[in-house]
């Protein structure tokens, strides 16, 4: 088991055709600020941290939706009122959205970025609202009551950026639940919050979740076969004890694919690398 204190989401990267259309979306819609632009890769994000890395290779294969990779990459809003802020501004500018959810301990807003990938713009609920039985968090997917959630912002307005937005959690696609569950919970360590059909949900101690794996367009997916768009990688930050723990256990099954220090680079059970880095 990790702790919360040893563990959060970094950066999610995204192989891209169309850097710059797809970097002025994050910015634009998700309200990421752009930190660097070098060569074939930027970066975004929130208060100084990166939080997306976008790098251009134009010959990539164009990923399916129906194989292994990325469900969505979920962007967790500082407050309530951050998240009403925006969805007025979301609404206001016509911006299309897949679909809006409450989740019971969140609220959410998804999107789909110009090449296909997931969005989920949320805020969560007060912890001490989430309901936990025998280690299970309580989630369901219901309708938001959007105008309640406008309403939170009062007469604020989006400014275009909000300051301590983070990576909440990375939601994927994977072509089996056991191993999926081997990978995050056996080997990675997290613990598993609770089962929808069809999907896994995993935290580090006292979060609803970091990291989801569903079946549900990708059922039977095989290894990926890169290079294609869409995810190519996910960086989770670990405290140093559990980044050597994870190299070891990593080493032993042959999935680890290097890393120097403290920091380790994983493949998962359908070849998307994971790096886990030590947190600071």
């Amino acid at each position: 088991m990790i702790t919360e204190t040893e563990f959060h989401m970094g950066r999610v990267a995204l192989t891209v055709h169309d850097l710059d259309r797809v970097g002025d979306y994050y910015e634009r819609v998700v309200g990421l600020a752009r930190i660097s632009r070098e060569g074939e890769v930027a970066t975004y994000g929130a208060g100084g941290r990166v939080l997306l890395e976008l790098r251009r290779d134009t010959a990539a294969r164009q990923r399916s939706q129906r194989e292994a990779g990325l469900f969505h990459a979920a962007f967790l809003m500082p407050t309530r009122a951050d998240l009403g802020r925006w969805t007025r501004y979301i609404a206001d500018n016509r911006i299309p959205v897949v679909g809006a959810s409450d989740h019971a301990v969140s609220e959410a807003i998804y999107l789909t970025d110009p090449e296909g990938n997931g969005i989920e713009v949320y805020a969560d609920r007060p912890a001490n609202s989430w309901i936990w039985n025998n280690g299970s968090v309580h989630m369901v997917t219901e309708a938001l009551d959007l105008p309640d959630l406008v309403a939170s912002a009062g007469d604020t307005h989006w400014t275009g950026h909000a300051e301590g937005m983070t990576m909440g959690h990375v939601h994927l696609q994977v072509g089996a639940l056991p191993p999926a569950e081997a990978f995050y919970q056996g080997l990675i360590g997290l613990d598993v919050t609770t089962h929808y059909p069809g999907a896994t949900f995993y935290s580090a101690n006292g979060y609803h979740h970091h990291i989801a794996t569903n079946q549900w367009n990708s059922r039977g997916a095989g290894v990926r076969n890169f290079p294609s768009t869409g995810l190519s990688e996910v960086e989770m930050l670990v405290a140093p004890a559990r980044v050597a723990a994870i190299r070891a256990a990593a080493d032993a099954q042959g999935v680890a694919l290097g890393g120097e220090g403290n920091t380790v680079m994983l493949a998962d059970p359908w070849g998307t690398p994971v790096s886990l880095k030590l947190a600071q």
